[in-house]
């Protein structure tokens, strides 16, 4: 049986602004019982989300009493290194909220890239080094979450996303559970929101008429219904970790699926 009854896959971009209308950006919901569909912006807004529009749609569905599994295409935390550097405390939350100060990409015509040179924000004072990688990153040959202007780099995106999850932390607090960061197992009829990787789970689905952007949607709306329906998502929450892997990985976060 499901643990949970809807499945948002959503595909990220870090391009332009916050309120920017990204073509890259794109949102599939699965229930149990039905394929994912794309859900696009309201009537009457642009023909593409923005991350703002995106985030405040977001904190609607998870206001609901529907437990959904929320999967985002960017990185959810920064390897240990970057705490270190910067000499912050080994906590999640404050880590969103000292990440915001500086790199306050949520804000209206701010983009990563004014950050990156300078014009906005403090970006100087919280960089990363591209050879830093996550352990999650290493074990799947990822790109490291500073590693930009490369094909495939998912930095952009996490810098533009991060401030939005720290809005929906401030937001709803405990009632939405952030894996692994708020713990491993998911709990009973709340909703959760964790980080995808459509590489993962998209050979698993042809393609059809979508494109790249929405068929990786498509894909993490698919794999997280189809997972919770066969017990794979079970054992993916629970990857083979040591006490000390698992540890470093509630400050880092996981990418699900990664063994």
């Amino acid at each position: 049986m499901s643990q949970f009854e809807r499945y948002i896959g959503i595909d990220y971009s870090g391009a332009a602004t916050a309120n920017s209308s990204l073509k890259g950006l794109r949102v599939y919901v699965a229930t149990p019982s039905d394929e994912a569909q794309e859900i696009l912006p309201p009537p009457g807004t642009r023909k593409y989300w923005s991350r703002h529009g995106i985030a405040h749609w977001l904190l609607e569905q998870l206001r609901e009493e529907t437990p959904t599994l929320v999967g985002i295409d960017h990185g959810f935390s920064f390897p240990l290194p970057y705490f270190e550097a910067h000499a912050l405390a080994h906590d999640w939350p404050l880590f969103l909220e000292d990440f915001q100060r500086h790199w306050p990409s949520d804000q209206a015509g701010t983009s990563v890239e004014s950050i990156r040179t300078g014009v906005a924000g403090l970006g100087a004072q919280r960089a990363g080094n591209p050879r830093w990688r996550r352990e999650c990153e290493r074990r799947c040959r990822g790109k490291s979450v500073f590693h930009f202007d490369v094909q495939g780099s998912v930095a952009k995106s996490t810098h533009a996303g991060l401030p939005w999850l720290w809005f929906l932390r401030q937001a709803l607090g405990q009632s939405l559970h952030f894996w692994p960061f708020d713990g491993w197992a998911l709990p009973a009829n709340r909703c959760a929101i964790l980080e995808a990787y459509p590489a993962i789970y998209k050979q698993d689905y042809p393609v059809q008429e979508r494109t790249p952007d929405q068929h990786d949607a498509f894909s993490v709306a698919m794999w997280l219904r189809d997972a919770d329906h066969d017990g794979r998502l079970r054992a993916a929450l629970n990857p083979s970790l040591t006490t000390q892997q698992r540890e470093t990985a509630q400050i880092e976060g996981w990418i699900l699926g990664v063994p």
